[in-house]
């Protein structure tokens, strides 16, 4: 208690230096960022957006501290956050997780709308087109959904359960479970055990002594997870932290990675491990799958040259060692993270990711292995995704099998469910498609006839064109599946109208509407600090006679219109800037230009009846050309007067 009362009155008592203790609480949170501390980092990160010292930076640090420990919901608080301040140097990377994050509050339009915020500003992003190929995908889940029965069993631990695997008659599983010790180690990330491998017998009904760990040879005082064995059993493959015959290994920058193991039984009947020589101490790898045949070993990797967070990655296992780990391809890997593959009896590979379009966090899916490609990759529905993670999915050649979430109503962080299949999932394509469009007025809502219609492939090339009916219809027949397009509308006295859409993966019909603008129309437009209220306001720029700074007639009109949006947004604060062309002295210029600004503010003072504690303002003079008109260059009249000009600055 006095430990706490001492806080509180250093921290209001020595108020004058707050601002330099909170920045250096914020160096300490990010340190403990950077390090993978999460728990200690989120709480100072949270102490100092409450006195309010709040940047981009510090909400997307908190934001990030709840997304890579799987709490959405949180991590969606904070991401508002950074996305209300509409801070324009923000990375697009945090308006997709912002709308992924919201998935998991099951707000999907309001998921939706950042979306499309984050394909118009990162359009050639792979999990941008996927969005925008799949904008039918809740239809597209709900009709691969209800094709498993899910059954709770009796093993899970209140901690963390996951990465089922099977071995003989067995399960294996990774846990953090104490069972009953109050002394074992914990890991910074989350303040919990660190995990270890168990198998147990019978797992649905969790008979006997229950759930063992493997032994020494496995387990080390570090994690281990996500096993994989042979199909003789003999062979396991597992993954660790970089901890090989008791020698701790960092990467250069401090962190502990992952890295893949194999273990060989030996007659004594114990493991014998050694380390894969694919792996890194600057990036890990980890999550091991293994082919039928036994010959190809699958992994996920953040190793320099990958597409995203985590790819996946396959390695040809021979005789005297490995081959060259190869990329799984564009097909499966996204800029998000895809992890925990599992390739079943019948040739489909399944794997969890939150770069494919699901319903919130990771999600399992599914594609079809060919001869040296995927087929396509489809979401598995309910139940086995949630709005959670849902991850480590393996299922046998009876349709029985396991997969671990974090979604509510478990037992513990992670908890491993079991479920039969009831009917074979969706895996392949090949249909054909209709679309079906209205062009309409976007303020009334009118059809509009006669408008020429285009519908585009993705290259931007016209492959067809309509013309629409009287109640603003049109069609376009016979479209591939799965295949991205755009509609484009034209008409006299309106302005263009284009909307991009993609096939889905079923026979069917695309319906939009394209929504055309009479004239010019203006609208709402962001203006951030910064802004040019020339620019939006679509002001015509407030020329200057040569050699005057008095406000021409045609000037007036402008400035009235920046009077009346300072009125309609009374905490506004402007700067003017006035500028010269460059004839004349420098010197003078500059004076010249400072007689502008101050006229410019004097109208607006004076005339429009604004407070002069709104304003500042002052001359650039000839530093600051527009165009090639510099000191000496010849130039026409029209030309030095585009350099004439004032702009206006919201500061505030």
């Amino acid at each position: 208690m006095k430990k706490n009362i001492y806080f509180i009155f250093t921290f209001i008592g020595l108020s004058v230096f707050s601002l330099k203790a909170q920045e250096k609480v914020v160096e300490k949170a990010n340190k403990e960022y950077n390090e993978y501390a999460f728990v200690d980092a989120r709480e100072a990160y949270k102490q100092v957006a409450k006195d309010g010292y709040v940047t981009p930076d510090l909400l997307q640090r908190l934001g990030d501290s709840y997304y890579y420990t799987a709490d959405y919901i949180n991590a969606a608080k904070w991401y508002g956050q950074l996305y209300n301040l509409q801070d324009e140097n923000t990375n697009p990377e945090y308006l997709y997780r912002y709308a992924l994050s919201l998935k998991s509050t099951e707000d999907y339009v309001a998921s939706d709308i950042i979306m499309e915020e984050f394909l118009d500003s990162k359009g050639e992003d792979y999990r941008a087109k996927l969005f925008l190929n799949e904008r039918n995908y809740l239809e597209e889940i709900e009709e691969q959904s209800g094709r498993f029965e899910l059954s709770n069993i009796g093993f899970n631990s209140e901690l963390s359960d996951f990465a089922p695997a099977f071995y003989k008659n067995e399960l294996v599983f990774a846990s953090n479970r104490t069972n009953g010790s109050a002394t074992r180690r914990t890991h910074d990330w989350n303040d919990q055990p660190f995990l270890d491998i168990y198998k147990v017998s019978n797992a649905e009904e969790d008979r006997g002594l229950g759930p063992q760990k493997l032994d020494k040879s496995i387990n080390s005082k570090y994690h281990e997870s996500t096993a994989v064995f042979t199909k003789d059993g003999m062979t396991m493959y597992f993954t660790r932290n970089n901890y090989t015959n008791k020698d701790y290994k960092e990467d250069s920058e401090g962190t502990n990675r992952l890295k893949l193991y194999r273990a060989k039984k030996t007659e004594e009947n114990t493991w014998e491990v050694e380390e894969l020589p694919f792996n890194s101490d600057e990036y890990s790898v980890a999550h091991p799958a293994l082919s039928k045949d036994n010959k190809t070993l699958y992994f996920a990797s953040d190793m320099p040259g990958g597409k995203g967070m985590s790819d996946l990655y396959k390695v040809s296992i021979e005789e005297d060692g490995f081959g060259t780990p190869v990329s799984l391809g564009d097909g499966i890997n996204t800029e998000g993270r895809e992890t925990f593959p599992f390739v079943s009896f019948d040739d489909k590979l399944y794997f969890a990711s939150d770069g494919h379009v699901g319903l919130g966090g990771l999600d399992v899916f599914v594609a079809d292995m060919k001869e040296d490609d995927f087929g396509d990759v489809y979401n598995v529905g309910r139940p086995i995704n949630s709005e959670f993670d849902d991850f480590t999915f393996v299922i046998n050649n009876l349709g029985k099998g396991y997969f671990a979430s974090n979604r509510e109503g478990g037992v513990g962080d992670d908890d491993i469910y079991s479920f039969k299949s009831l009917k074979p999932l969706k895996t392949n394509s090949g249909c054909i498609q209709d679309f079906a469009g209205v062009v309409k007025d976007n303020r009334s809502e009118d059809p509009i006839a006669d408008a020429k219609v285009y519908l585009l492939n993705a290259e931007g090339k016209v492959i067809d064109e309509a013309v629409s009916e009287f109640d603003g219809s049109f069609t376009f027949k016979d479209l591939t599946c799965s295949t991205q397009y755009s509609v484009r509308s034209q008409k006299k006295d309106y302005t263009t109208a284009e909307k991009a859409f993609a096939t889905g993966k079923k026979n069917g019909t695309v319906e939009r509407t394209l929504f055309m603008k009479q004239g010019n129309d203006l609208g709402p437009t962001a203006a951030p600090v910064g802004s040019d209220l020339v620019k939006v306001l679509g002001l015509n720029i407030i020329y200057f006679d040569l050699d005057k700074d008095y406000i021409r007639p045609d000037a007036q009109i402008e400035l009235r219109k920046v009077i009346a949006v300072m009125k309609l947004y009374p905490t506004m604060k402007i700067d003017v800037r006035s500028h010269t062309d460059s004839r004349a002295n420098d010197n003078y210029n500059m004076d010249l230009s400072n007689r502008r600004a101050q006229s410019t503010i004097d109208y607006i003072v004076n005339v429009g009846g604004i407070s002069k504690d709104r304003l500042t303002g002052k001359g650039y003079g000839e530093t600051q050309l527009v165009n090639r008109c510099s000191n000496g260059v010849k130039c026409s009249e029209t030309e030095h007067q585009l350099n004439r000009r004032s702009e206006f600055i919201i500061v505030e």
